[in-house]
């Protein structure tokens, strides 16, 4: 296929060269030796290896919940002490209560702004990064903290400072994504990963790489192979990235999202917020909460489907 296929020692050596450089900037001991024995790096970064492309970003998972909690609060409290008083965040479980060390259950990042007095004055709920208010300046803040996370994120210098946060996932500068929403053994990862391409990973505890004949398969092919996902409408969405870099798909990988996607209720707004999750994230931030907005005020329970459309025209 013309395709170079880097060794795996080499591919081994460059992972464990990027995690052993992130790890001596986490100052705090404990943190640092949970890190070290939990890490799972999967997803692009192995393939664009792989295809010997650019790589885009690292990401890193967390094999343990400990592990994940414990280096989501170093870069909380890091990232607020970095940017002073103009923001506030929290680590919540799905209720939204307050978490200050690790239970058994999955948990998320939210932030409110601190230094908007609109928002002191009318007693502002703490919110996910992504929910940002679509009419007003805290969704410019969002889209341009995000412009400003990739370039800084872009120049590498070994400092893996933490320049930007949502629910799910924390991006450091030096391409580094540590990704706190899912931890687990690497096949409970990859229940959220949709194609098999993506599927192969290093573990950090052994050194371990494992590429997965799937995963091989496929990207030599270039061909998209859907696996099955919690979020199939965010699989749909993402084939746009893959089609345009040459990749294939056929109707029957796209028939076996649809067939997911038929059995989702989208007429629950909270359904669609958590389908949505990691796609565009400020624009369909914005999508969801003129959608809540428009419910709240014509008192409706389930989503006006005309509106829908009329938002997807206007935002997209």
């Amino acid at each position: 296929m013309g395709i170079f296929i880097m060794q795996a020692k080499t591919i081994k050596s460059v992972l464990r060269r990027k995690v052993d450089q992130w790890l001596k900037t986490i100052a705090d001991e404990r943190v640092r030796t949970l890190a070290k024995d939990n890490v799972i790096v999967t997803g692009g970064a192995i393939v664009s290896m792989l295809m010997s492309e650019k790589i885009n970003d690292f990401d890193l998972y967390f094999r343990t919940g400990e592990s994940a909690f414990a280096v989501a609060k170093y870069y909380v409290d890091k990232f607020v002490a970095e940017k002073k008083n103009n923001v506030v965040l929290k680590i919540v479980d799905d209720m939204g209560g307050e978490l200050t060390s690790f239970v058994s259950c999955r948990f998320k990042i939210m932030a409110k702004s601190s230094g908007v007095v609109s928002d002191e004055e009318s007693g502002t709920e703490y919110q996910y990064f992504e929910q940002t208010d679509p009419d007003g300046e805290k969704s410019d803040e969002y889209l341009n903290g995000a412009v400003d996370a990739a370039e800084q994120s872009s120049k590498e210098k070994g400092e893996f400072k933490p320049i930007w946060m949502s629910a799910n996932a924390i991006t450091l500068s030096d391409r580094v994504q540590l990704i706190i929403r899912f931890y687990g053994e690497p096949d409970q990862i990859h229940e959220n990963y949709d194609f098999a391409h993506c599927t192969s990973y290093w573990q950090s505890w052994d050194s371990s790489l494992v590429l997965r004949p799937e995963a091989l398969e496929s990207i030599l092919s270039k061909v998209l192979v859907y696996q099955g996902s919690k979020y199939p409408i965010c699989s749909v969405i993402r084939t746009r990235k893959f089609l345009g870099r040459g990749w294939r798909i056929t109707a029957g990988q796209y028939l076996k999202m649809c067939m997911q996607i038929s059995e989702l209720n989208l007429n629950d707004v909270k359904v669609l917020e958590d389908q949505l999750t990691g796609v565009d994230a400020a624009y369909f931030a914005e999508l969801i909460s003129a959608m809540k907005a428009h419910m709240h005020t014509n008192g409706l329970k389930e989503i006006d489907k005309t509106y829908l459309a009329q938002l997807v025209d206007r935002i997209f």
